[in-house]
């Protein structure tokens, strides 16, 4: 598969400590040009949560991106989403059970035994990370740094997708060591200013 360069994330924990509305921000990350957008909740899934992931599916569908749910393989299933994996969750052989073989399924590694282990598994791609330090987990796994990006590619031909601190700043750097996209949490969401003016610079410098 290929996968788009810019793959924005919408954290519904970073949202609520923003103040912001999930679908909101769905809205201006697609209507900016998004050509895939992750929902990742870590919290409780309460019947408002599922209207929300509902919403930003059908967001999703009306405009032609591909919606991927992180972690739960059941609700991906049921709005019709590819699946995100992380290394404690469901194991992919199970998820794909549930997803189907037409499904895309992704799967998050942090290091050379997992990366080469992931080889094995029946995924779509691969995510690598944190590249740099990141805020957006409470426990985050070693960083991996540049030159060890660099060093990991060769061990798979699968899409790579990079993440954990990447910001515009840097992203260029990211992509020439290896990866094929780069993941954003963090830097999607301005303190001030326009979430869709923020995604239009992501595409730009991206291109």
């Amino acid at each position: 598969m290929k996968i788009p360069r810019f793959y924005p994330i919408l954290d519904t924990g970073l949202l609520a400590l923003r103040d912001i509305n999930v679908t909101y921000a769905a809205e201006a990350v697609l209507g900016a040009g998004a050509r895939i957008l992750q929902f990742r909740h870590k919290g409780h899934w309460a019947r408002e949560t599922w209207a929300q992931l509902e919403a930003v599916a059908k967001l999703c569908e009306q405009a032609a991106a591909q919606f991927v749910v992180n972690d739960r393989a059941d609700l991906a299933q049921l709005v019709g989403a590819a699946l995100h994996l992380g290394q404690d969750d469901l194991p992919p052989s199970a998820a794909r059970r549930v997803m189907g073989v037409k499904a895309v399924i992704g799967l998050s590694t942090h290091n050379e035994a997992q990366l080469r282990a992931a080889q094995e598994e029946p995924v779509d791609y691969l995510a690598i990370g944190p590249i740099f330090g990141t805020s957006s987990k409470e426990n985050p796994d070693p960083v991996v740094g540049l030159e060890e990006l660099r060093r990991l590619r060769k061990f798979t031909a699968r899409p790579l997708v990079a993440i954990g601190g990447i910001a515009r700043a840097n992203a260029a750097e990211v992509l020439a060591a290896g990866a094929d996209s780069v993941a954003i949490i963090g830097d999607l969401i301005p303190n001030n200013g326009s979430i869709q003016i923020r995604v239009r610079e992501w595409i730009s410098i991206l291109k």
